[in-house]
């Protein structure tokens, strides 16, 4: 199979990438099916990335659609040690307006159905990760740089909180999370950052905001037509913002700090391991087994 380094995911409006040169499609079976969608594989400026939408093309699937397992297993499969994810997402915050880019270093858990895409553990491997600091530092100073030399304004840092969807917030909902101290909601990067480090892949979120959430006294005035004039906005400035990222990690020296995350998570013992459950999970616990 054809190998990788980095992966982009993209999020809603972002299903291409006009600047890949080289491209080809590959379709990849993982033990948990199939993916959101084939990846398109190319480069940006000569270094070669996978890049997946993650609703599929024409959007086709909800959040909690989403096969989250099969889409991280995949970028796995193909090499990837750094996967950077773009998501669109709604400002709790007044500092945060649309248009604005933010890269969290925290996320917090509002979803109810997703417990089977949360894990690739279980069915007799047991395994609990590190995951106090659910993003990789070193791709968010990345993001931030890239974000800079493009001219997006940026801000570094905050929790993303992880609804379930597909309907958006109620006003009162909105208003706790702010009161929570949440900064941006969104409804698919918790799983997709929690599955990258018990794959050991470095993850970072680019959250584009389109919206303040409902909580915002001027909620009301905001049409459908203003948040996919930001959408779109968002999104042209997100592709600059991953080609001049990729470059960045391509040029990075030090080695992917996750690449041994679960090397002292996995709580069975391996004669204990059941081989069907070893084998599904090769690409992952594999180099563990001996």
């Amino acid at each position: 199979m054809e190998q990788v380094q980095i992966g982009i995911i993209g999020g809603s409006g972002l299903y291409q990438m006009p600047e890949l040169e080289n491209v080809r499609e590959i379709a990849v079976d993982t033990p948990f099916g199939k993916p959101s969608d084939a990846f398109i594989v190319g480069e940006l400026d000569g270094v070669k990335v996978a890049f997946l939408p993650r609703h599929g093309r024409g959007h086709k699937l909800t959040p909690s659609e989403l096969p989250f397992r099969a889409n991280i297993y995949a970028m796995k499969l193909l090499g990837a040690e750094y996967v950077l994810s773009v998501s669109a997402v709604g400002s709790l915050q007044e500092q945060y307006a649309p248009t604005d880019f933010l890269i969290p270093d925290q996320f917090f858990d509002r979803t109810r159905a997703r417990t089977n895409e949360s894990t690739f553990f279980g069915d007799g491997i047991v395994g609990h990760v590190t995951f106090a600091h659910p993003v990789c530092s070193e791709l968010g100073d990345i993001l931030e740089a890239s974000c800079k030399s493009v001219g997006v304004k940026t801000h570094r840092g905050g929790t993303y909180i992880c609804m379930e969807g597909p309907a958006f917030s109620t006003k009162a909902e909105s208003k706790v999370y702010r009161q929570w101290g949440m900064d941006v909601i969104g409804m698919t990067n918790l799983q997709e950052a929690k599955l990258a480090r018990e794959a050991e892949i470095a993850y970072a979120t680019l959250a584009l905001v389109t919206d303040y959430d409902c909580w915002h006294e001027a909620h009301d005035a905001v049409t459908i037509d203003m948040v996919i004039e930001y959408l779109n906005k968002n999104v042209r400035n997100a592709q600059l913002v991953l080609k001049d990222a990729v470059k960045r990690v391509a040029a990075k020296q030090t080695p992917n700090q996750y690449r041994d995350a679960i090397k002292n998570a996995i709580f069975t013992a391996r004669e204990n391991w059941p081989a069907e459950t070893a084998k599904k999970l090769d690409a992952i616990v594999g180099k563990y087994a001996s």
